[in-house]
């Protein structure tokens, strides 16, 4: 049936009040943060216009990125699936944002969607670059679908086995995900090792044991190294029993970190195998997709325990302000929320 003139004209008036300018946070030289507007584009067909809810600062990527640390070799590499510009700067970089969908495909309208996008008001995207959230994960909670999404793959390169002794190094967004994954493997003894005391509570909200350095537990078969450091990769080492293995899921970016290879690393035999979440683990290709360990990481999200890896929320007009202060480790953080004016009143944890 051919639309009325009245159908024809309500939809017009409904489209023309969507917005066509978007806020979104710009590093404009490394250090220097600011909010700038953005043209929208109409959403063409088989796109999606997102109006954000929430989005996450990745602490670590996002403060190497924020000083300028992205060495030249890896720009390429680097790149978020939805980045502006180019390092080091002008970059429009992130990619934690949760947001519900204004307009596009039918089946999608009005859902909360999770996408690996930068910190903006609007946004308009392919469909099938945005997932949508299961209705037992809140919209606040959704926005480490990201870092989950790499704690799946790195267990995925991990491999563990039934009943293994495994220590996680480091206790930050990432290697506390991995921490919380992995307790829940059967008769395993998993252990987070971290520098920090203050990260025992993350653990415990976890379910996870936790230690410090000196009073980890060692005779490990695996050890997953993410604390970006040169000495938490030598502790995860010193904690492997004979022919065990370190997954490498810290990033350094232009930073040399040594490597002990001398005493006994080799008498030991022992394996350093990296872990990128770019690629899905050699394990799951062929049986997985990039869309797939998405879904699963926001699955895993209905667990309220992951909770505890938010450790603050700030508004968007907030972000140049807030994330120098969280790149110098003057706001201690683990995922640093940005609430968005369409997400109404403050959660709990706002600073």
């Amino acid at each position: 049936m051919r639309p009325s003139a009245f159908t024809t004209h309500r939809r017009t008036v409904q489209e023309d009040s969507l917005p066509r300018v978007a806020q979104s946070f710009w590093l404009s030289a490394p250090g220097r943060g600011e909010i700038r507007t953005v043209e929208l584009p109409r959403p063409a067909a088989g796109e999606v216009l997102v109006r954000t809810l929430y989005s996450g600062v990745s602490r670590g990527t996002e403060s190497l990125v924020f000083r300028g640390g992205v060495p030249e070799s890896q720009y390429a590499a680097m790149r978020a699936p939805f980045q502006d510009g180019g390092f080091p700067a002008p970059v429009k970089y992130g990619y934690l944002n949760v947001g519900v969908v204004e307009e596009g495909p039918h089946a999608l309208r009005g859902r909360t969607v999770f996408c690996l996008y930068p910190h903006q008001t609007h946004y308009v995207v392919p469909a099938d670059a945005v997932t949508p959230v299961p209705d037992a994960v809140p919209a606040a909670r959704a926005v480490l679908a990201g870092t989950v999404e790499t704690a799946v793959n790195g267990v995925w390169d991990a491999a563990p086995l039934l009943g293994d002794r495994i220590a996680v190094v480091g206790g930050g967004m990432v290697g506390s995900a991995v921490a919380a994954l992995l307790a829940r493997y059967p008769a395993a003894r998993v252990q987070l090792v971290d520098a920090d005391p203050a990260r025992a509570a993350t653990a415990a909200a976890l379910g996870v044991p936790f230690a410090l350095p000196a009073d980890a537990r060692g005779d490990c078969d695996l050890v997953v190294h993410a604390s970006a450091t040169e000495e938490g990769l030598g502790r995860a080492l010193e904690l492997l029993a004979p022919e065990g293995t370190v997954i490498e899921l810290s990033w350094y970016g232009d930073r040399r970190v040594g490597l002990p290879l001398g005493e006994s690393f080799h008498s030991r035999r022992l394996t350093v195998r990296s872990s990128q979440v770019g690629a899905l683990a050699p394990a799951q290709r062929g049986r997985r997709t990039f869309a797939d360990r998405m879904a699963l990481a926001l699955d895993l999200l209905a667990d309220p325990a992951f909770d505890a890896l938010i450790t603050g929320e700030s508004p968007f007009e907030d972000l140049p302000s807030v994330l120098p202060r969280l790149a110098s480790g003057a706001l201690p953080a683990l995922c640093h929320r940005i609430r968005y004016p369409a997400a109404g009143a403050p959660a709990s944890g706002a600073v």
